[in-house]
């Protein structure tokens, strides 16, 4: 019987891994891998502390911080490899079952992050990390002093757009309907900087390019012209895919299958699991602030095993 079970190995399963480590929580850390999302980011130049570094070095970095503390003698943190694929509610607490085992837990953490919702046209594949990204906040700098696009008109895609402003010579936002998802005011703060443009009714079609990415072609849906744009970056904004399927018998979820979390605490609506980090309904997604939530989420989960018992 663990006292906690974290799912998830990302900034927020990590993060928690770690404080509950120190608080000498009998834990287990349960993931397939480490490093979530940003894993297949060129370079992260917003991970406090570091100035910059890669997303295969990140996750090296934050496997590294929870072995530091499981390869300790007596150390109350384990962690193994493992895909959960359901929680169920057990006499003692949770039941946690993965392709292998199951495990008991009092409490459980889910921080098992989101997918990108990727960009399914020729070249996209191609050219991901080669002028194609998922993340405007860990990439933008690298795009400095040039042209770019962001396809997405929901609020993601304009902050974006807002975020790739600082720097980029000119933003272009490609936006499938004829009306922005995105709030109004967000929408026209944005679209009012001099080297901003919007383009409704734009369905990309192919990106183009030799080593890297040099141009996206998009159609008019209005006209069903081809319409082609050289740029060298492409930042795809288009939706998140939460990884909570195997919570969804256990958890309510929201419309976009996110779990709803109390923010002050990260309490579910179940006694007894947290969640934190992008499963879940926070308003902002990014790695300190996955971190962060993981830490206040355990803070909470200690209290309640000391209070409760």
């Amino acid at each position: 019987m663990y006292d906690l079970i974290i799912i998830g190995g990302g900034p927020a399963g990590v993060s928690a891994a770690v404080y509950a480590a120190r608080k000498r929580l009998k834990t287990l850390l349960l993931t397939e891998s480490f490093g979530g999302q940003s894993i297949d980011s060129a370079g992260i130049e917003n991970w406090i502390g570091t100035v910059s570094i890669s997303g295969q070095d990140l996750a090296k970095a934050l496997e590294a911080h929870v072995r530091a503390y499981t390869d300790k003698p007596g150390n109350t943190l384990e962690t193994a490899y493992e895909r959960v694929e359901a929680i169920e509610k057990s006499e003692a607490g949770f039941s946690i079952k993965t392709g292998k085992n199951a495990y008991e837990a009092k409490t459980v953490l889910v921080a098992t992050g989101s997918s990108r919702r990727k960009l399914e046209i020729p070249g996209a594949k191609e050219y991901e990390n080669k002028g194609i990204t998922y993340c405007a906040s860990c990439d933008g700098p690298l795009f400095a002093d040039q042209d770019v696009v962001v396809i997405g008109g929901g609020n993601a895609g304009f902050e974006s757009a807002a975020q790739l402003l600082a720097y980029c010579k000119s933003v272009t936002l490609l936006n499938r309907g004829d009306v922005y998802r995105a709030d109004e005011m967000t929408v026209e703060n944005v679209l009012k900087h001099p080297h901003m443009k919007g383009i409704t009714n734009a369905i990309p079609k192919e990106i183009k390019g030799t080593t890297f990415v040099s141009s996206i072609v998009y159609t008019d849906a209005t006209t069903n012209e081809d319409h082609e744009l050289p740029v060298t970056g492409i930042f795809v904004e288009i939706g998140l895919i939460p990884a909570t399927g195997f919570v969804e018998s256990l958890l309510p979820l929201n419309q976009y299958k996110q779990i709803p979390i109390d923010a002050k605490t990260q309490r579910t609506t179940v006694s007894g699991v947290w969640a934190a980090g992008d499963c879940t309904d926070t308003l902002y997604h990014q790695n300190n602030i996955a971190a962060g939530d993981a830490v206040k989420a355990l803070e909470d989960i200690y209290l309640s095993l000391h209070t409760n018992g």
